[in-house]
């Protein structure tokens, strides 16, 4: 018979374009988070964060877990998932209710809860997170626990993150092909910001930058919530690609000479150090050598498109005020060497390599940029935080809503899907 797993069992499953890797984690009773296996496969299914190849996918997302699985001993039956591709839209809803003066209650924070699941028309998207964040009383904002004070008036804002529905069904149906169930599929910047970001830096404003191999999020948090984000159809595997074509190399050697000899940085020893390239076919007889600082230049060269894409976004999203902004790097891009130093100079603004905080053992190879949304869903998987989808319809609705224009510009951007 098949072990039963251990109450507070997590698994964690991120699909990216390079890679699926899962995660398994026990949350303690102190509440702390230890990971117990690990696994990793490459992914050949997915393009530009979207599944191209069914099959494909639900390989690599089985060999992933079931490598997680030998390791940590366990047998999982569900998984908490990412999703990167884009096309997600942020946005907050703000209701509110009237009270007469009288103590905050519970029934009167649920009704408002309630009241604000059925407020939300996504407009034909998939909502993937509707989460209260925070309450205000009598126009005081910002307050997170309501309960048993008096007031004339109780608001809350709902964070709520949507997009195209045939995506996030098409990931679905990839990992329950895998005998997997799915508890949630979770919005990779909302995972990874709970990875990188401390709590302080959500609520006085940060941008998260994660450069996966085919996709670049652009992310902006403020008040404590995702505020806005962008997706850029540019990642790492570009610069690969670059590569490889500028040499006439394959993507492996390109790859590898990228993470050993790579870098965003130029240097003068660049022009001295050589590496021998090796061509695409055998028949092409011995290869060019090159220099590092003619690799660093191809490097630089899309380096230089992509942060021209990360400013534009950046401004589009109120983030180009020159004082105090921090902006942290993540995904598989963030390995390269030299590149918060690059983006620094690029961006203007302070910039910092993001790596993932809050687990205990978890393994050396999956603590670094690439890995981030990974241990984020497992951190989003062990608060459990409300969601508002899972309430019942609103039999009493509050009975004032706010009518500010930011209600207004949600619900014309989404129809009810879910």
């Amino acid at each position: 018979m098949a072990k039963v797993a251990p109450e507070g069992l997590i698994t964690a499953l991120d699909v990216g374009s390079s890679k699926v890797s899962a995660l398994i984690a026990q949350k303690t009773d102190d509440g702390q988070l230890v990971v117990l296996g690990t696994g990793q496969r490459e992914s050949r299914g997915v393009k530009r964060g979207y599944v191209a190849d069914m099959a494909a996918t639900e390989q690599a997302i089985r060999e992933a877990v079931e490598q997680a699985e030998r390791i940590a001993g366990q047998n999982i039956e569900d998984v908490w998932v990412s999703f990167s591709a884009g096309g997600l839209v942020s946005d907050i809803v703000k209701l509110e209710a009237d009270l007469g003066g009288h103590r905050v209650e519970q029934s009167d924070i649920d009704e408002l809860l309630t009241a604000g699941r059925d407020a939300i028309d996504p407009q034909g998207k998939m909502v993937l997170h509707a989460q209260p964040t925070r309450y205000t009383v009598d126009g005081l904002a910002g307050v997170k626990h309501p309960l048993g004070l008096h007031a004339d008036r109780l608001g809350v804002d709902i964070h709520v993150v949507a997009t195209d529905g045939a995506p996030v069904r098409n990931l679905d149906h990839c990992v329950r092909s895998a005998h997997l169930e799915v508890r949630s599929i979770i919005a990779a910047p909302v995972a990874t910001g709970l990875a990188c970001l401390s709590e302080e830096e959500r609520e006085l404003g940060v941008a998260l930058v994660e450069i996966g191999a085919g996709v670049t999020n652009v992310s902006v948090f403020a008040g404590g919530v995702l505020a806005g984000l962008a997706s850029i159809a540019m990642g790492s595997s570009d610069i690969t690609d670059d590569i490889a074509s500028a040499f006439g190399t394959q993507r492996s050697w390109a790859e590898r000479t990228k993470c050993f000899h790579g870098s965003a940085n130029l240097s003068p020893r660049d022009n001295h150090e050589m590496i021998d390239v090796v061509p695409a076919t055998p028949e092409a007889g011995d290869g060019p050598r090159i220099t590092k600082a003619q690799l660093n230049a191809i490097i630089r060269q899309r380096l230089e498109r992509l942060m021209l894409e990360i400013q534009k976004e950046l401004r589009k999203l109120g983030f180009n005020d020159p004082v105090g902004r921090q902006i942290v790097l993540t995904g598989g891009g963030a390995d390269l060497k030299g590149i918060a130093d690059y983006a620094q100079q690029s961006l203007g603004s302070a910039v910092r390599v993001g790596r993932a905080k809050g687990l205990v053992a978890l393994p050396e190879a999956h603590s670094g940029p690439a890995f981030a949304t990974l241990a984020g869903l497992a951190r989003f998987a062990a608060a459990n935080p409300i969601d508002l989808r899972s309430l019942e319809p609103a039999h009493q609705l509050v009975t004032k809503a706010s009518p500010g224009a930011l209600l207004q510009r949600l619900m014309a951007a989404f129809r009810a899907n879910y």
